[in-house]
């Protein structure tokens, strides 16, 4: 089953690319599918990236960010009397 992909070329990797077309004598549709597979093989031998400290918890609150309860008071004083820290200007 064959795919069909389009893509954009800036100015450069089209001169590359016909520079590779007219040098090794392969179609661009060749060129294209040898650069995926050195693609793949190379990053085959990077790690995978990894987002530190994501899925590593399986504690703590598990609505935190959706549930309007958690936010009852955020931002509020925590000062005896409801005072805010914060001075006031007054134009």
């Amino acid at each position: 089953m064959k795919t069909v992909a389009q893509l954009r070329l800036d100015p450069e990797t089209r001169r590359v690319l016909d520079s590779l077309v007219k040098r090794q004598g392969w179609t661009t549709s060749e060129i294209l599918r040898k650069g995926i597979h050195l693609v793949a093989r190379e990053a085959g031998k990077a790690p995978p990236i990894r987002i530190h400290g994501l899925g590593e918890f399986d504690f703590g609150v598990s609505d935190l960010s959706t549930n309007k309860k958690y936010m009852e008071g955020f931002g509020r004083s925590s000062m005896p009397g409801g005072k805010s820290r914060r001075k006031t200007v007054k134009r």
